[in-house]
């Protein structure tokens, strides 16, 4: 399988696709993430996968719940299905590292490529997140994204949002602008 990298120029992070879920029949995704100084995503949490993170280079802090731990090369750590996580570069250095999404997850990986390519477009915000609230909502479903706190309360909305796109066509359009 030929190596798909998706590069965000708004946070800065390459994304290289080294196995597909599709590839694997479906046991796994394996993407491999350079991560900037400082870089890193907000707490959140999936249903349908867990996460294995294992660092090649720098080091890589993963928040599970409230405890963080810091992963230095060669170290893995894996989150469950429907723990709350998250991970960040504290450092000055940038950081590599390896995800094994476990069962594979297609929409996971067409989140991230779609994400990336409407950064690439301009359709996200400083924080990469999408302007257009209809994108918002079909990136947070198709990745199986969960939210925690208050912000939780607009999940209904957003798989509403969703729901919605997919009829009209919005979701494929992305994924075939973005994913092939």
């Amino acid at each position: 399988m030929k190596k798909d990298v998706f590069i965000n120029p708004v946070i800065g992070d390459r994304a290289t696709f080294l196995k597909l879920s599709e590839n694997t029949g479906h046991r796994f995704s394996l993407i491999e993430i350079d991560l900037v100084a400082g870089g890193g995503n907000t707490l959140h949490y999936h249903n349908a996968f867990s996460e294995t993170f294992t660092v090649l280079n720098g080091e890589l802090a993963v928040q599970v719940n409230k405890e963080i731990k810091v992963l230095q090369p060669g170290e893995s750590f894996t989150v469950p299905p429907r723990v709350l996580h998250c991970f960040s570069n504290k450092t000055k250095q940038p950081a590599t590292f390896h995800v094994t999404i476990t069962p594979g997850h297609t929409g996971f990986e067409n989140g991230i490529k779609i994400a990336y390519g409407l950064a690439a477009d301009g359709l996200t915000n400083k924080k990469s997140i999408p302007k257009n609230f209809t994108y918002l909502a079909l990136l947070f479903t198709m990745s199986d994204g969960n939210i925690p706190g208050l912000f939780s309360l607009m999940t209904p909305l957003l798989r509403w949002a969703a729901n919605r796109a997919r009829k009209r066509g919005i979701e494929q359009e992305l994924i075939n602008r973005y994913c092939n």
